[in-house]
C-alpha cells in the first residue's frame, strides 16, 4: 500500500494529503510539473509538496482529489461549481491534459446560469465567500450579481429600486442597465412579491458577506454618496441590523468579519438616509444611528446624521435618547449634549419647541443620574445645554441632582457645590426649596442662597418678614430676626400660615449659617489661617452670582 500514497501535499499550511502521484497527475498539468520539479531537487521520495493560495483551502483540494480518484467524475451543484471551477483553473485541469476534464465540466455548468432559480444564484454567490478574490478577478461574481439583479428587476418596479423617494421615475439609461432578460420560469413562485411595498429579496441576501453586498451596491451605481434610493437604503439598514444581531449572538459570520468590514456599507446607508430624510421620523433616525454607530462610521456621516436628529429633537422621546454608552457608562451622554447644541442653534427654534425639549431633558437627567460611572461634568453638560427660557421650573433639575447625590455618596464637597451651579433658585418652587434646605446632601451655602432668593420673591406688601443684611456674609442672630410687625392674632389665618412657614425657613437659615461658620473655622485650622479662607468672602465654589444659567 505505501506505493499507492507516494505523494504528500500540504495545502495552504493547513492540512497534508497523502495521495497517489499518477492519479492526480493524470488530470492536473500544474501538479505534474510540480512533482517533476521536486524530484529533480530532492532524491527523497517522501518529500512534501507545499501549495499556497489554493482556492477553498483543504476543502477545495479534497473535492479535486475525489474527482481524480473517481475517474474524472463528481457531482457538480450550484453550491460547489464555483469552488471546483477555480480549483481546476489553479491546477490547470484542462482538455489538453485529459478529455472532459474538470475545467470543461464546470464551464458547461456555469453556462446554464441564466436558467438557475433565484435561490440557486444566491447559493452560488454565497459559495464564493472563501475565495472571493479569485472569483471577483475572474468576473464570476459580477456575472452572478447581474443575474440576481435581473431576477429582482423581473419582480420589482425598477424605478423605485434605483431612484430616490422624491423622484417619480428613473432615467432610461438606468432602467436599461438593470433590466436583464431571464426566463420567467426561473423565479420560483415563493419569491414573487406580494401587493405590499415590502421587498421580497431582503432576507434572502442577508446571508451574503459584506464584500459581496458592497460589490452588488457598486454595480447598481448606488455606493457611497451616490446612494439616493430609499429601497436600497432600507435594505442596507436591514442587512446591518442583522449583522449587529449576529455579532451579539457570536455567530460564525461575526468571527470572520470585523465591524470595520461593514464601514463602507454603513456610510452608504447614511448617505441614503440623508438623501431621503423626509421619509424618516425622529425615532427612525435614532434607530438608524443605533444600527450604524458600531460599524466605524466616518466622522462626516455621523455629523450629518446627528444634524438631522438634532434639528427635530422636539419630536424625540425619552426612550430615543437612551442610547447605549461606551467606556463603562450606561448611556451615551456625549451624544445627547451634541444633539442639544444642534437643536439650540437650529433656524426653526421656537419657544414651544424649546420648553418641550426642556421637559424631556429633565426626565433624561433623572434617568442617567443613578449611573455610578457618570461624571459630574457630564450631568452639568446636559443640564446647562439649554438656555434659561427652556424651563419654567427647575424642580426637575433639582430632582435629578438629588438622585445623583444619593447615588454618589462619596462625592467631594466641592463637586457637590459645583453640581448645584446649574440650578436657578428663582425658578424653583417653595416646596422644592424647602426640600433643598433640609437635604443633608446639599452644601449649606447652597441651601442658604436658595432660601435667600426665595425670601426675596415674597412681595413687600404681603409680609414684613426680613432677614437683616441678606447680601452680607455676616451670620444672623435671633435678635436680628424680625418676625412680625404687628399682632399675630390680628392677621388672617391665611397670612398666618404663610408667615409661620417663613418663620420656620428663617430658623433654618440661622442653622445653616451657623453650620457655615463652624465649617469656615475648621477650614482655617486646616490651611494655617490663610486670610483668603477665613475672611468673610464667599467660598470660590459659590462665588458666581445666582441665579445663573451656566
Amino acid at each position: 500500500m505505501p506505493e499507492l500514497r507516494d505523494l504528500a501535499v500540504n495545502v495552504n499550511g493547513q492540512q497534508t494529503f497523502f495521495l497517489n502521484q499518477k492519479v492526480l497527475s493524470a488530470y492536473s498539468e500544474k501538479l505534474k510539473k510540480i512533482v517533476g520539479r521536486e524530484k529533480r531537487k530532492s532524491r527523497n521520495k517522501n518529500s512534501i509538496i507545499e501549495i499556497d493560495g489554493f482556492p477553498g483551502g483543504p476543502d477545495g483540494f479534497e473535492l479535486v482529489s475525489r474527482f481524480c480518484y473517481n475517474h474524472g467524475k463528481i457531482k457538480i451543484t450550484v453550491s460547489n461549481v464555483a469552488l471546483l471551477h477555480f480549483c481546476a483553473v489553479f491546477l490547470g485541469m484542462t482538455e489538453s491534459v485529459s478529455r472532459s476534464n474538470l475545467l470543461k465540466q464546470t464551464e458547461t455548468f456555469l453556462d446554464g446560469m441564466i436558467y438557475w432559480s433565484w435561490q440557486d444564484t444566491v447559493s452560488c454567490l454565497k459559495s464564493c465567500e472563501s475565495f472571493f478574490t479569485d472569483a471577483d478577478s475572474s468576473g464570476l461574481v459580477e456575472k452572478l450579481i447581474f443575474s440576481l439583479l435581473g431576477k429582482i428587476a423581473q419582480n420589482t418596479d425598477i424605478a423605485t429600486l434605483i431612484a430616490s423617494s422624491s423622484s417619480s421615475s428613473s432615467s432610461p439609461e438606468n432602467e436599461s442597465r438593470y433590466r436583464f432578460s431571464s426566463p420567467a420560469k426561473t423565479t420560483p413562485e415563493s419569491t414573487k412579491p406580494g401587493s405590499s411595498s415590502k421587498q421580497w429579496w431582503f432576507d434572502d441576501l442577508i446571508i451574503l458577506p459584506p464584500m459581496i453586498i458592497e460589490k452588488l451596491i457598486k454595480n447598481m451605481g448606488a455606493y457611497g454618496t451616490d446612494n439616493d434610493s430609499l429601497i436600497l437604503t432600507k435594505f442596507l439598514l436591514h442587512y446591518l441590523e442583522m449583522a449587529v444581531l449576529q455579532c451579539k449572538t457570536g455567530s460564525k459570520r461575526a468571527a470572520l468579519y470585523s465591524r470595520s468590514a461593514y464601514a463602507g456599507l454603513a456610510d452608504t446607508a447614511v448617505h441614503g438616509v440623508i438623501s431621503v430624510s423626509c421619509s424618516f421620523s425622529c425615532r427612525g433616525l435614532f434607530s438608524v444611528l443605533r444600527i450604524v454607530s458600531g460599524f466605524g462610521l466616518s466622522k462626516d456621516c455621523r455629523a450629518k446624521l446627528e444634524m438631522l436628529i438634532g434639528g427635530m429633537l422636539d419630536q424625540a422621546t425619552l426612550d430615543d435618547l437612551l442610547v447605549s454608552g461606551h467606556d463603562r457608562v450606561v448611556f451615551d451622554v456625549n451624544l445627547v449634549i451634541r444633539l442639544m447644541r444642534i437643536f439650540v442653534y437650529s433656524d426653526l427654534l421656537s419657544s414651544k419647541k424649546l420648553k418641550k425639549v426642556g421637559a424631556l431633558i429633565d426626565k433624561y437627567l433623572c434617568e442617567i443620574s443613578p449611573d455610578q460611572n457618570l461624571k459630574t461634568s457630564k450631568v452639568l453638560g446636559v443640564a446647562e445645554s439649554l438656555p434659561d427660557s427652556a424651563r419654567d421650573s427647575f424642580d426637575g433639575v433639582y430632582k435629578a441632582i438629588d438622585i445623583y447625590l444619593q447615588s454618589h455618596p462619596t462625592l467631594p464637597f466641592v463637586e457637590r457645590s459645583r453640581l448645584c451651579r446649574c440650578l436657578n433658585y428663582e425658578k424653583m418652587s417653595l416646596e422644592a426649596c424647602k426640600d433643598l434646605a433640609k437635604n443633608p446632601r446639599i452644601p449649606p451655602d447652597i441651601a442658604v442662597q436658595a432660601l435667600k432668593l426665595q425670601h426675596s420673591k415674597i412681595p413687600k406688601g404681603e409680609s414684613s418678614v426680613s432677614v437683616k443684611d441678606l447680601k452680607g456674609p455676616s451670620l444672623i442672630s435671633s435678635s436680628e430676626m424680625v418676625l412680625y410687625n404687628g399682632d399675630v392674632e390680628s392677621l388672617s389665618s391665611e397670612n398666618q400660615g404663610m408667615r409661620m412657614n417663613m418663620q420656620r425657613m428663617q430658623w433654618r437659615v440661622m442653622e445653616l449659617e451657623e453650620a457655615c461658620r463652624e465649617m469656615k473655622g475648621r477650614m482655617s485650622n486646616l490651611v494655617g489661617h490663610d486670610p483668603s479662607v477665613i475672611s468673610g468672602t464667599t467660598p470660590y465654589y459659590s462665588r458666581s452670582p445666582l441665579p445663573k444659567l451656566c
